[in-house]
């Protein structure tokens, strides 16, 4: 088990959502029927757009809450992928909506917070789709925050966004834990200052930016370790 040096001066455990501890490709998995061979290729498209969506919109300075941005970002994929069915599009966001959580997210947090850590969300998403989805997984109680990117109003990787967190938590930056699984958000928390950890779900290759992870994770099953035994 690889631990990063001195975690014992880690205070608190920040974790992105979508793709961290929520899987993305569970929105789709009730609908494989209706959506056939193109289920794999419409989760792809949706996640790509809607994370350029984000970032787009941040330097056009017309922020959007992240429910609007989802659901243009679904119109946009399912325009490209030539599929016209407006029940669909309506489960596709309900589903979305309520996220499944990654198999090893509840006893992760469960841990952390039996070891004396805190932990916290950090995401993109609106505070009104966060509660949603935790409290449908029964993890809201696991977290000391959960905050939103709207109460800034820019998204990730804006500096803004990570300062939420040390605010909230009364956390200085360098004393925090910051897991995600998209590259570039932990190179924009490591610029801000985070002890940044990439969960590599799917094997991505690392972007070219400022910063970079401490260390590179398969999941969150090991985290846990890095201060039961701190």
């Amino acid at each position: 088990m690889t631990k990063p040096e001195g975690a014992e001066a880690i205070e608190a455990c920040v974790f992105d959502a979508y793709g961290t501890l929520l899987d993305f490709g569970s929105a789709a998995k009730g609908e494989v029927e209706a959506l056939g061979d193109k289920a794999d290729k419409l989760i792809e498209v949706w996640r790509v757009a809607q994370l350029e969506y984000t970032w787009l919109r941040s330097l056009m300075q017309r922020h959007a809450d992240f429910w609007q941005v989802t659901g243009e970002a679904l119109d946009y994929a399912m325009d490209h992928l030539g599929i016209e069915d407006a029940g669909l599009r309506e489960r596709l966001l309900e589903a979305y909506r309520v996220l499944k959580p990654y198999p090893e997210v509840a006893g992760t947090l469960a841990r952390l917070e039996a070891a004396g850590i805190r932990s916290a969300v950090l995401s993109n998403g609106s505070r009104a789709m966060l509660d949603a989805a935790f409290g449908a997984a029964g993890l809201t109680n696991r977290l000391d925050a959960i905050l939103s990117a709207d109460s800034v109003g820019v998204f990730k990787p804006a500096p803004e966004v990570y300062a939420l967190a040390t605010l909230e938590l009364e956390v200085p930056a360098a004393r925090v834990a910051f897991f995600s699984s998209n590259s570039w958000d932990i190179h924009g928390a490591s610029s801000f200052g985070f002890r940044a950890f990439w969960v590599n779900r799917r094997g991505a290759v690392a972007d070219r930016l400022p910063g970079g992870p401490e260390l590179t994770l398969s999941s969150l099953d090991s985290v846990p370790a890095w201060f039961e035994s701190a």
